[in-house]
């Protein structure tokens, strides 16, 4: 292979079936690039000496060992801890990730916990378990109504943006905090930096985290954050477990301090069977799988390939991360 936008490009172990027909797809769509594709730690230090980038996890030593590197694909839109360490952060090497793939998936689940509260479900799902017939009184303020609600997302990105639009569909103002955008996005009607949080906390009847785990939002609702929060407000994550304190969310469940809870994400994961959160009555939980739908690998491959052909061409990459905040 020739060219002056000729690239080596390493695919990480481990490996899988999908990351191997991304390989072959890669090598016949983006002749530019040499792919390497990687299976075992022996062969990631031969190869990653002369790459020009890479795919997947880079420990520091396989970083230390590298003389050209460029460019580094995340397999993950926020992968886990670690991944970020000081080396990496100081390196001149662009990273991206997989952002934006799954804003329909998680904007819908987001959108089943906001209806779920709203109507009550929360009570009567359990009630239909006990096969128990009872109506709630149309006065006990049981019943979110919408279009006198508030709703405040803490990180309106791709996620954060598609949700504000869903529920602006159904009247809900919608607040939002955000650390990069500075225009409102279609469905926002506030937009404040992240600074503006706990003033905005008190006006929300639903306040829904959607922000990745970085060293600023590492337990950054805990339980003075929640006791800012309306009694009657509900609160939502399904950005990362580690933004949120579950023993301090417990407590405040417990002291009637907030309404209710809805989590696809755990500080824990697993979430410990014995954890209180599992027989709570006002919460709904999900097991880390809000992304989850079709299509999803295949909107990985496209980032990925379209960043090959970028990369080629000299061109600015999509979704480049801010490495010292990690996303």
């Amino acid at each position: 292979m020739s060219g002056a936008n000729a690239f080596k490009f390493v695919m990480l172990p481990p490996q899988n079936e999908v990351y191997r027909a991304w390989a072959a797809k890669l090598a016949a769509e983006v002749p530019e690039a040499r792919i390497v594709l990687v299976e075992d730690e022996a062969a990631a230090v031969r190869e990653i000496v002369d790459a020009d980038a890479a795919f997947g996890r880079l420990p520091a030593g396989l970083l230390a060992k590298s003389t050209k590197l460029r460019w580094l694909q995340a397999p993950q839109i926020a992968p886990p801890a670690g991944y970020y360490y000081p080396e990496l952060v100081e390196h001149p090497l662009h990273v991206t990730n997989f952002r934006e793939i799954f804003n329909d998936h998680i904007s819908a689940h987001i959108m089943a916990f906001v209806l779920a509260f709203a109507r009550g479900l929360h009570v009567f799902i359990p009630q239909q378990a006990r096969r128990e017939w009872k109506k709630s009184s149309q006065e006990a303020g049981d019943v979110v109504h919408l279009p006198e609600a508030t709703a405040l997302i803490v990180g309106v990105g791709g996620i954060g943006a598609e949700t504000a639009k869903l529920l602006a569909a159904f009247g809900v103002k919608v607040l939002a905090t955000d650390a990069r955008r500075t225009t409102a996005p279609e469905g926002v009607a506030e937009l404040h930096k992240p600074e503006a949080l706990d003033d905005l906390l008190p006006r929300a009847d639903f306040v829904i985290l959607t922000v990745p785990h970085t060293p600023a939002t590492e337990g950054f609702f805990n339980r003075a954050r929640f006791a800012k929060m309306k009694r009657s407000a509900f609160f939502i994550n399904i950005g990362r477990g580690m933004t949120t304190r579950l023993n301090d969310l417990v407590d405040a469940l417990n002291a009637k301090e907030i309404a209710g809870a809805a989590l696809d994400v755990f500080e824990i994961e697993p979430l410990p069977a014995e954890h209180p959160l599992w027989t709570m009555p006002n919460v709904l939980l999900t097991p880390h799988m809000a992304g989850h739908g079709p299509y999803l690998n295949d909107r990985r491959y496209d980032i990925m390939a379209e960043n090959c052909r970028r990369f080629a061409a000299g061109k600015a990459l999509m979704n480049e991360v801010d490495k010292g905040v990690w996303f």
